[in-house]
């Protein structure tokens, strides 16, 4: 079969990363192209224990792939939309914006505890100032600790206590078991089979067989050394489907009206020059309009906000007719002030409605909450 030619996209080597670029590829190949992965080190994969705040408008996962396209080193970059910044150099173009994965939040927890049910300074695990804003504004009584690592690792961190604890009580089941047999030695086998009947009713499987049952993420989680244990943390709901980990978590899904994601969240984006002919032939085959129009109301309100990585602030986008419903909260880092609003844009003008939206909000006091964070951010 005659190809259309060879596109090279670049992308970070985390798993989520490659597994995004993989479903470009894939779309992409389906309309006869070739296509070469490149994968590229960023700043953000070598600053691995700095959260992602403090990097601020670095774009640390950003610029590294965008400047492999401006030098012609690759035809394109695969990158989580909401990890890029509003402002990026006018030689590029979001060339293609696929259909969105879930835009919402999930709270994980080992037993599928609902956020209001957590008890009284249960420990939260996230390293973003949106979601801790949020969390502490519907619940001033939990301890939000900054949370580091993949996908992969972040749910090993939440799993890890309590694999751990259920391992232990295995082990000294066992050992109770053998040890009431030994004492028994001179009855002979029968006070040990006692002893490993009287187990029996709290631990149906022998300790091999639990863990020749465990998934791999659990095996890793039962080897993790612990700085702080986590009665439950917050991911991104398109992360965990990416990378194929749901079913090996409980959650339960945050109300994005409520919880409102990150501009942007859910959403890959393709880079491309503006004057290439990479990103014509990139928008027909990987645009979904849908998407694009939510995606630049989301963005859009943070440009004219101007908060950038820097302050806590949620928008959520979706179509709805002839109108996109945008919802925004603007809080100080702490939760305890906040700005909120939402709103039916107009789709015919959406970008421009966007930009009044963000007027509308900065009026409001969100300026200020953002120059707060700021002055924060840069003591």
């Amino acid at each position: 079969m005659t190809t259309r030619g060879t596109l090279r996209l670049a992308t970070r080597g985390s798993d989520l990363a490659l597994r995004q670029a993989a479903s470009v590829r894939d779309a992409l190949a389906d309309r006869r192209f070739e296509i070469d992965l490149v994968e590229v080190e960023t700043r953000g994969d070598q600053i691995r224990d700095e959260l992602i705040h403090r990097l601020g408008k670095t774009g640390a996962f950003v610029r590294a792939l965008d400047e492999r396209v401006l030098d012609g080193e690759v035809d394109a970059a695969v990158h989580s939309m909401k990890d890029m910044p509003t402002e990026g150099p006018t030689e590029l173009v979001v060339a293609g914006v696929p259909e969105r994965e879930s835009a919402a939040d999930l709270l994980l927890t080992p037993d599928g505890t609902e956020l209001e049910d957590l008890p009284a300074g249960s420990v939260v695990g996230t390293s973003s100032l949106r979601r801790k804003a949020q969390l502490l504004a519907a619940r001033p009584d939990l301890t939000v600790e900054p949370l580091r690592g993949n996908v992969d690792t972040r749910i090993e961190k939440l799993l890890a206590p309590s694999l751990q604890a259920e391992h232990e009580r295995r082990v000294e089941a066992d050992r109770d078991a053998k040890g009431e047999g030994a004492e028994e030695g001179a009855t002979g086998d029968s006070a040990a089979d006692t002893a490993e009947d009287e187990a029996a009713p709290e631990f149906e499987r022998s300790i091999e067989e639990w863990f020749d049952g465990l998934a791999e993420i659990e095996r890793r989680a039962l080897e993790r050394e612990l700085d702080t244990e986590y009665d439950a943390i917050v991911l991104a709901e398109a992360g965990l489907r990416r990378a194929g980990l749901l079913h090996h978590v409980e959650y339960v899904r945050l109300d994005p009206a409520e919880s409102v994601p990150a501009p942007g969240q859910g959403a890959i984006a393709v880079t491309a020059r503006a004057d290439g002919d990479p990103a014509e032939q990139i928008r027909p085959v990987l645009d979904h309009p849908r998407t694009r129009v939510e995606t630049t109301v989301e963005r859009t309100v943070l440009a004219e906000l101007g908060g950038g990585c820097i302050a806590p602030i949620g928008v959520h986008a979706k179509l709805q007719g002839e109108y996109v419903h945008a919802t925004a909260r603007v809080l100080s880092t702490d939760g305890e002030e906040e700005v909120a609003a939402s709103r039916d844009l107009p789709v015919t003008s959406h970008a421009d409605a966007a930009a009044e939206f963000a007027a509308d909000l900065a009026e409001r006091g969100a300026d200020d909450l953002i120059d707060a964070a700021r002055d924060a951010a840069e003591e």
